[in-house]
């Protein structure tokens, strides 16, 4: 073990002891857990159908839509807020009346029409809920929220809140309640129509989606290494707080991606990478990521299908121990970790290479003008170990372009390309010599323009006793006469 390690896991323990006496015996536990979620995941997202629903379920779901329509014809959404508003003009008023204690007769004249006015705006108030004559309009990420609309995407939206809380009624609503008051005081509605600049573009972006449709989020911890970029983000109180609306803008753009309908894709799969990433020694990310996990977790019930954590250091355990009483068992059950040698590996149980980031060992590229989906899938290749195999880009008419994508999982590998013509006469052409390819490679694109029929062969040798996988994919683009 190097200094650095030694040093490191000291500076972790300082700070798990300094925050949490009994952490580092949580440290042992989460860390076993953690491999344990290594090899799979324990969540299965549920049903959005109604008829899916157990019965307990769906009396609770109806219990919640009349609460909330009741609250919502009763105006009684935000009452905390203009309960807070009385208490606030009350007092104002008693010290009026204690600097006047004698009042004229003919104030006191005055003010009974005044008092008679009130009165009857009241009762118009009343007659107006009655008649219908309320703000009915009340939405939560544009479903509206009165349920007698009728509209099925407010059915999956109730369904995240009572999920979050076991089904139980009255936490929902709470919780539903508290979000809606938060998004008021955090304008969080027109967080999207704001520019945040784009100092924190390379650590949190959107970018494909998963096997089964969900969009991805990559959260990139370890572009806040950079001691300049971290400065910036974490500096000061207002540059913190700045942050937290940039990550609340990047969970609302994910959201924008959703479709709210029972059969449809209705949560997001999250990537987060920390490789490289500042340990839990920087108090302001420590601060900043506590925060913004306990408001995403109260305001954004169920919005994740998968957390995966990969390239995970010693000191995430740590950290983990930490984070881990302010997280739901149910958030917990979400978890995925993967090591650095398992990235991969762990990426394509849930994601297709298609869709994976060239730098974590997939094909996808950004702003990548050559392929897209409607190039269709990517074939899977096994390599028994101590063996070759080839590819064969089948032959095409002269002039024709050929491109292609290949990667194989943890590499260690030898690889050549050729172009061999159909003339046995002519010579075979070398695209790319024999050259071994080592575990930190990324996904090989080339091409090649034939001037006579032929094929291109790519040549996968395996020199170790397990198997490899490969996976490829490859178009032609036919010559254009003019």
């Amino acid at each position: 073990m190097t200094v650095e390690v030694k040093a490191e896991e000291t500076q972790v323990a300082e700070v798990v002891d300094s925050e949490q006496p009994h952490a580092m015996e949580d440290l042992k536990v989460e860390e076993s857990k953690a491999r344990a979620v290594e090899k799979s995941s324990s969540f299965k997202e549920e049903s959005n159908f109604l008829s899916d629903l157990k019965e307990h379920e769906k009396k609770a779901l109806n219990e919640l839509k009349s609460k909330l329509e009741e609250a919502i014809i009763g105006d009684n959404l935000f009452k905390k807020e203009q309960h807070q508003e009385k208490e606030k003009t009350v007092p104002e008023e008693t010290a009026k009346e204690e600097d006047n204690p004698v009042k004229e007769k003919d104030e006191e004249e005055q003010e009974k029409p005044a008092q008679e006015s009130e009165e009857e705006e009241a009762v118009e108030s009343v007659k107006g809920l009655e008649s219908g004559e309320v703000d009915k309009d009340v939405s939560l990420w544009g479903i509206p929220l009165l349920p007698s609309k009728g509209s099925e995407r407010l059915d999956v939206l109730l369904l995240k809140f009572l999920r979050a809380r076991d089904f139980k009624v009255n936490d929902a609503y709470q919780m539903l309640e508290k979000t809606l008051q938060w998004r008021k005081d955090f304008k969080a509605d027109s967080i999207l129509d704001e520019d945040l600049g784009a100092d924190l573009a390379p650590v949190g972006y959107m970018s494909g989606i998963d096997r089964e449709g969900h969009p991805i989020c990559y959260n990139i911890f370890g572009a806040l290494g950079s001691e300049e970029l971290y400065q910036k983000v974490f500096g000061s109180q207002e540059k913190r707080e700045l942050f937290l609306r940039w990550r609340f803008q990047l969970m609302e753009k994910g959201i924008q991606k959703l479709d709210f309908k029972p059969g449809g894709i209705n949560s997001l799969l999250q990537i987060n990478d920390l490789k490289n990433a500042p340990g839990p020694s920087k108090k302001e990310l420590r601060a900043a990521t506590k925060q913004a996990v306990g408001l995403l977790q109260d305001n954004y019930p169920e919005f994740v299908a998968r957390n995966i954590f990969i390239n995970v250091p010693f000191w995430y355990y740590a950290f983990n121990a930490l984070l881990s009483p302010f997280i739901t068992q149910r958030t917990k059950s979400k978890f995925v970790v993967a090591r650095p040698g398992k990235v991969t590996e762990t990426l394509l149980k849930y994601i297709p290479v298609e869709e994976i980031l060239i730098k974590y060992g997939g094909l996808k590229r950004d702003n990548d003008f050559e392929f897209s989906l409607e190039d269709g899938k990517a074939t899977e290749l096994v390599i028994k170990g101590g063996s070759k195999d080839t590819i064969e880009i089948p032959t095409a008419e002269v002039g024709s372009k050929f491109i292609w994508d290949l990667t194989v999982l943890g590499w260690e590998v030898t690889y050549k390309e050729e172009f061999v013509p159909s003339d046995e006469g002519s010579y075979t052409i070398i695209v790319q010599k024999v050259k071994k390819m080592n575990c930190n490679e990324e996904a090989v694109r080339n091409s090649f323009r034939n001037n006579e029929p032929g094929k291109i062969v790519l040549t996968i040798g395996n020199p170790s006793s397990k198997k490899k996988k490969v996976f490829y994919r490859y178009k032609t683009q036919k010559s254009v006469c003019f």
